[in-house]
């Protein structure tokens, strides 16, 4: 006679092998191929590493925008391994580089579709890499709160003269696209769109983030985001101090000269068909006319050469020009902006701190002048005089700092809100829906240092709790729900997140805790630069 088994105890062993099942290494099934993933239980993720999201750019695609993945007939594609960067630096990196990595919680067939964030890398627009290793980059916002269970995705770009060849002869071709750079992030947030289900995501929750030229990759993509004739594939967007360099159109005589200077550096110029001869160069050609060009004119432009351009179908106007009248004129419904106080201070030239001169420049106010002239050459004697005695005079303050004298400061704030800080503040204040701002104060406070408490593992994360609690877990209420204080991790005497449209407020980190301040004098400062945006431009 069989033996019964008892109700409760059927139930108990169904979900053992549920949870059991959930927690085996996944393999997902897509129309172009099967990938096989991986667990890992230190860190409780289940991840695919290297997944192609598009074919190689390689021949005729080079400066081409992103074509479909190859399909993968023979047998399982392994994910777990890494990926080449996009061509760049000296001898970095493979054309063969349109990959993206992505964890999460582990997940079943039967869990709800969780929240989707696909975060961009920074690196100037000349120099990158998404692929990881665990524990992942930005792993300490999930982990921050057991509230926190969304799918993360690290999508590779291309970058430099592979992703940014502006020109009109780039535009003409029937075979090559501007901006192949920014096309291929949207490639990946339309991969989201079709396929995130598989992994457990709900293509209706997606939110992009990104630091430095990831935040300036957040910024184009909000720009082309549900606007003109392009789709709207995502509704909330965190740039976390974007680098949002002078735009120019794709052929302004800025933009050709780079087109011309690449074409006369690979050997290309008298060639027949310049563009021709640069899509069959071979790559090291090319990188090393990249590192030439990138560093051409790294402290008097705000772009290191290479990066967006108005191209009339994906980016159609410039930031000012998108956000020139007031309210919510973009269509993102959510987004939030992050600077720094000190962030300019590392693209300026060293020398403008010390009496003595170094490079051709020192802390003399003749030598301010000089950097904002070849800084800033479109701009009128008129605007000069406004932005060193009103905007910016020698000595002064700012929204969190009570004093400057310094003229290495004064040219850091000059470049701080130009290039990183209005532009995070133009977006945040133009949501569709509601916006956010935030400052990073703690000394240095500069590019990048905020990273400690959110990007990699660090101890800072366990000894300064306070500040990972609430800053890391505003990132992830927001990723989450659009709201940075849904799940709030601080108590009740910590401020959260004031909503910059119906208050004028920013959420500013300090050593000691979390303060509110006021951004009457930013918004000054960003409104002036908003009015001579095409002058920049920006």
């Amino acid at each position: 006679m069989a033996r019964l088994i008892h109700p409760l105890l059927a139930l108990y062993l169904i979900l053992t092998i549920s949870v059991a099942r959930a927690y085996e290494n996944p393999r997902i099934r897509l129309d172009y191929g099967v990938f096989q993933g991986k667990y890992d239980s230190t860190y409780n993720l289940s991840y695919f590493r290297k997944i192609p999201f598009a074919a190689p750019p390689t021949g005729e695609n080079r400066f081409r925008a992103p074509q479909p993945p190859l399909r993968i007939l023979d047998d399982v594609y392994d994910t777990d391994q890494d990926f080449d960067m996009c061509p760049q630096r000296t001898v970095n990196g493979s054309e063969d580089c349109l990959y993206l990595g992505l964890f999460s919680r582990p997940w079943s067939k039967a869990s709800p579709k969780r929240p989707v964030l696909v975060v961009f890398y920074g690196g100037g627009f000349i120099q990158g890499s998404a692929s990881f290793t665990l524990p992942p980059s930005s792993y300490p916002v999930l982990n921050a709160s057991s509230l926190n269970d969304y799918v993360v995705i690290y999508p590779n770009y291309r970058v430099n003269a592979f992703g940014f060849l502006p020109g009109r002869a780039v535009k003409e071709s029937p075979i090559s696209d501007l901006n192949p750079g920014l096309l291929d992030q949207q490639s990946v947030l339309k991969w989201v769109q079709k396929y995130i289900h598989h992994f457990g995501g709900d293509p209706h929750n997606v939110t992009i983030w990104g630091q430095s030229a990831g935040g300036g990759s957040v910024v184009a993509q909000v720009l082309a985001n549900g606007r003109g004739k392009q789709r709207k594939l995502f509704s909330k967007a965190l740039a976390s101090s974007p680098f949002w360099p002078k735009t120019y159109a794709y052929d302004a005589p800025e933009a050709e000269a780079i087109y011309n200077h690449l074409t006369n550096l690979t050997g290309c110029a008298d060639a027949p068909d310049p563009l021709t001869c640069l899509k069959a160069v071979d790559v090291q050609t090319i990188r090393e006319a990249n590192l030439v060009i990138s560093e051409s004119q790294k402290y008097m432009t705000s772009t290191f050469t290479w990066g967006p351009v108005i191209d009339g179908e994906f980016l159609v106007d410039t930031l000012t020009d998108a956000v020139s009248t007031s309210g919510h004129s973009l269509q993102t419904d959510f987004l939030f902006g992050m600077y720094n106080t000190h962030e300019g201070e590392n693209f300026v030239p060293a020398g403008l701190r010390s009496q003595d001169t170094t490079a051709g420049f020192n802390s003399s106010l003749p030598s301010f002048h000089q950097w904002l002239l070849g800084f800033l050459p479109g701009l009128s004697s008129h605007h000069i005089r406004l932005l060193e005695s009103k905007y910016y005079p020698p000595v002064g303050e700012t929204e969190t700092l009570d004093l400057y004298n310094s003229t290495y400061v004064r040219a850091g704030l000059v470049y701080r809100d130009v290039v990183l800080a209005c532009p995070a503040y133009w977006i945040a204040s133009a949501a569709k829906n509601v916006g956010y701002m935030g400052e990073y104060t703690i000394s240095p406070a500069q590019h990048a240092s905020d990273t400690i408490y959110w990007n990699r593992v660090n101890p800072i994360q366990q000894t300064d709790e306070l500040i990972y609690k609430g800053y890391a877990g505003a990132f992830a209420s927001f990723f989450q729900t659009g709201d940075p204080n849904a799940h709030k991790l601080t108590n009740a005497s910590q401020p959260g997140v004031p909503a910059l449209q119906s208050t004028g407020d920013e959420f500013a980190v300090t050593d000691t805790g979390f303060v509110t301040a006021e951004l009457v004098q930013l918004k000054e400062r960003c409104d002036f630069w908003k009015s001579i945006g095409k002058k920049v431009p920006v």
